[in-house]
C-alpha cells in the first residue's frame, strides 16, 4: 500500500545514487518540488529519463546530479535552450553528461512496453534515420505475419518514477486529469514511485478524462501544494510564464545559477550567491 509521508522522506526512501529516474508530466503536473528535493539530498550519478526535459532537468543537470540523459526533446518551452544542459554537453560542467536520444513515439512506446512487462515495443518510426546506428536499444525487426521490416525499441523500466498529481485519497489511490503524458506508464514501468499531490481527500470523485493510479502501484505519496510550479496543476494553479522567461538569463551564467540554487533550493541567504560549488551534488 502507498505510504503517505513527507517529500523529504519519500525522496530519501525511493531514490538512491546511480538510479535511473523518470520525472514525467506533460506541460502541466511536472514534479519540480520533487526534483528540488533530489538536489537538496545531493543524489549523484542519476540517469534521468524524460520525454521532454525542460527546466527541472536543467536544474538537476546543473546541480551535478545527472550522469546520463535519456530523452526525445530538450528545451525551455517557448523560450529557447537549456543552458545548464548545454554547458554539461559542450564543456562537461559541472560533470560530463552522456546522452541517449529517441523520438517522442519511441520514448512513449518504450514506457508502454515497460508498463506491460514486455521486453520491447514495435513501431514504424525511425525508418530512414540514422538514430538506430547511434542509439542503444533500437533495432530492425521483421514482422512474422507480413514480412514488413519495423523498428523494435527496448522497454524502459526505470528504478523510480516521480510524478505530480492533483489528488490522492486516504487509501493511497492517486488521481490526475488534464493534458496527459506518460505518467501512468512511467509509474507502472518503474520499480518504485513517488507522487506529489496538491491535496489528500477522503474520496476521489469522478472527473472527465481523469486517470486513477491504484494504491498498489504507488510507493510514496507526499502532499506538496504547488509542487508543479512553475508548471501548473489543472484546477489548482496557473503556469508561471514569467519564470520560464526568467530562467533563460538565470541558467546562462554559472555563478548566477549557483546563486539561484542557494537561495531558492537550499534556502540560503542571497548574499551567498555564487559561493557554493555545485559539483558537490
Amino acid at each position: 500500500m502507498a505510504q503517505i509521508v513527507t517529500l523529504a522522506e519519500a525522496i530519501s526512501a525511493a531514490i538512491r545514487d546511480g538510479d535511473t529516474v523518470a520525472m514525467e508530466g506533460f506541460t502541466h503536473l511536472i514534479p519540480h518540488a520533487a526534483g528540488h528535493e533530489v538536489i537538496r539530498q545531493q543524489r549523484r550519478d542519476l540517469t534521468l529519463v524524460r520525454m521532454t526535459p525542460d527546466i527541472i532537468y536543467d536544474q538537476l543537470i546543473g546541480a551535478g546530479c545527472a550522469r546520463k540523459l535519456v530523452f526525445s526533446w530538450a528545451g525551455n518551452p517557448g523560450v529557447g535552450s537549456l543552458h545548464r544542459f548545454r554547458d554539461a554537453v559542450e564543456n562537461s560542467w559541472p560533470r560530463p553528461l552522456e546522452l541517449e536520444e529517441h523520438s517522442h513515439a519511441g520514448m512513449a512506446n518504450r514506457f508502454a512496453a515497460g508498463a506491460a512487462g514486455l521486453p520491447f515495443a514495435v513501431l514504424r518510426g525511425y525508418r530512414g534515420t540514422t538514430l538506430p546506428a547511434h542509439t542503444a536499444g533500437v533495432a530492425d525487426i521483421v514482422c512474422p505475419f507480413t514480412g514488413e521490416t519495423l523498428t523494435a525499441v527496448s522497454a524502459l523500466r526505470p528504478d523510480v518514477a516521480v510524478i505530480h498529481a492533483q489528488r490522492a485519497d486516504t487509501q493511497g489511490n492517486v488521481q490526475y486529469w488534464g493534458i496527459g503524458g506518460v505518467q501512468k506508464e512511467a509509474v507502472l514501468a518503474s520499480s518504485r514511485s513517488v507522487v506529489t499531490v496538491e491535496e489528500i481527500v477522503d474520496r476521489l470523485d469522478p472527473r472527465p478524462g481523469a486517470v486513477v493510479l491504484p494504491w498498489w502501484a504507488i510507493g510514496y505519496i507526499a502532499v506538496v501544494p504547488g509542487g508543479a510550479h512553475p508548471s501548473y496543476a489543472l484546477g489548482y494553479s496557473a503556469r508561471d510564464n514569467d519564470f520560464y522567461q526568467a530562467w533563460d538569463a538565470i541558467s546562462r551564467d554559472r555563478q548566477r545559477f549557483a546563486g539561484w540554487l542557494d537561495e531558492h533550493v537550499y534556502g540560503r541567504a542571497p548574499a551567498g550567491h555564487g559561493s557554493r560549488s555545485v559539483t558537490a551534488c
